[in-house]
């Protein structure tokens, strides 16, 4: 499905945030009922995962949903699981559009089960995911003070991680010795939000910015080849801090473009600008867009992509639904910070990539309680192949959101 967005003033370019004199955007697909769907599988979720005496096990995390299988598999939500906070940053989104009293109930349960997190030494670098999904879509709802104190603790938590000599956050510390240095994975650009998010929050924290400019600065150097594909890992000489190699994990190969380690650079680096308003953080998003944009349409036959878009099965390879989700929810950000043609390329191609998303190609309906299906998590070790996973869900949900409040502005 391409093109789904109208102009009910024909002929004209609309401004990236849109404005009384400027014509308006429309759609051919009904985003309230897409965001309806999503309630109505939430509350289906809720059913299954209620326990024979009515309670809900909150240290148990929704992780999947494997072909044939019809509820979600659940992991402990502190035990080394990095998925932990989609599920209850799901509920909070929910109860945001429903505000169904039993989904905020079960959002602030699932949340509260990770406090633990900032009581620990930290086990990995994706604090972000963890926290941000739980309680800080729960601090946008509520503004409870505890939630607030719980990501700044977590952000100081996170910057123990971060080595100076490379200028980058450690990836993996518990298995720091798996690629011969300090790695540092593409994902770990959505992490520095908590960093940012702390610092503007708490002026003492100021150091906290530094270190999420400086991550950003050096991932921008490292981790792209030319054309602005990047790597999924960074391997950097831990003692003098020299880059040694790009290299992938969950990729198809070294050089090809795995398309969920492009969709967190793509987040990542309008984050970065929304935090920071450099130029060349807006410039490098646009760059990592483009690529993207070019290679899905080069490859895919809709607006979700290969999951890793040189797969050499082209396009019987499995397609990966939670990459188009995260960029969908980028560039309904990214598009309102560049110039208007760009601006309407990017929103166009997100509303696309929701519509198509939004079909019974992609989501689960009646065959399993997550939103979607077909998405793909670790390939090369076979793991979470066209499944149905929580941070397709997740960004799904946060993307429907985003684009409901962008055209609820412009009326």
């Amino acid at each position: 499905m391409k093109y789904v967005v109208k102009m009910v003033a024909m002929g004209l370019l609309l401004t990236a945030c849109a404005t009384q004199d400027a014509p308006k955007r429309t759609l051919s697909w009904d985003v309230d009922d897409a965001l309806g769907y999503c309630a109505k599988q939430v509350e289906r979720a809720l059913d299954s995962l209620r326990q024979t005496d009515g309670s809900y096990d909150y240290t148990m995390a929704p992780r999947n949903i494997l072909q044939g299988e019809t509820t979600w598999n659940c992991r402990k939500a502190y035990a080394e699981e990095w998925c932990s906070g989609f599920w209850p940053g799901i509920l909070w989104m929910d109860y945001g559009v429903t505000q169904n009293e039993n989904v905020r109930q079960q959002a602030q349960g699932y949340t509260e089960s990770l406090a633990v997190l900032t009581q620990q030494p930290v086990f990995d670098h994706d604090l972000g995911f963890l926290v941000l999904g739980s309680y800080g879509k729960g601090y946008e709802q509520t503004k409870n003070t505890a939630y607030r104190q719980m990501m700044l603790d977590a952000a100081d938590s996170l910057a123990t991680l971060f080595n100076p000599m490379v200028g980058t956050i450690l990836s993996w510390p518990r298995h720091v010795k798996d690629y011969g240095g300090h790695n540092t994975i593409m994902d770990n650009m959505i992490n520095l939000e908590l960093l940012f998010w702390a610092a503007e929050q708490d002026s003492s924290k100021r150091a906290l910015r530094d270190m999420a400019v400086k991550h950003a600065e050096t991932t921008m150097a490292h981790h792209f080849r030319e054309d602005g594909s990047c790597y999924h890992v960074a391997v950097y000489d831990t003692l003098t801090g020299d880059f040694i190699k790009g290299q992938t994990h969950q990729g198809y190969a070294d050089w090809s473009m795995w398309a969920r380690g492009q969709s967190w650079a793509i987040y990542g680096y309008t984050m970065v600008y929304r935090f920071t308003k450099e130029q060349r953080f807006l410039d490098f998003a646009q760059k990592v867009t483009d690529i993207y944009l070019k290679r899905l349409r080069e490859t895919s036959d809709d607006m979700v992509p290969l999951w890793d878009m040189d797969d050499p099965r082209g396009e019987t390879a499995p397609k990966d639904a939670s990459a188009a989700c995260v960029v969908a929810s980028a560039l309904l950000e990214l598009c309102q910070y560049v110039e208007e043609e760009k601006g309407e390329e990017y929103f166009a191609a997100a509303a696309d990539m929701l519509a198509d998303l939004s079909t019974e190609k992609y989501q689960s309906r009646d065959s399993n309680v997550a939103f979607l299906q077909h998405s793909t998590g670790h390939h090369p070790a076979g793991s979470e192949i066209d499944a149905s996973i929580v941070y397709a869900d997740y960004y799904y949900l946060e993307a429907l959101m985003r684009l409901k409040n962008m055209l609820k502005q412009q009326m």
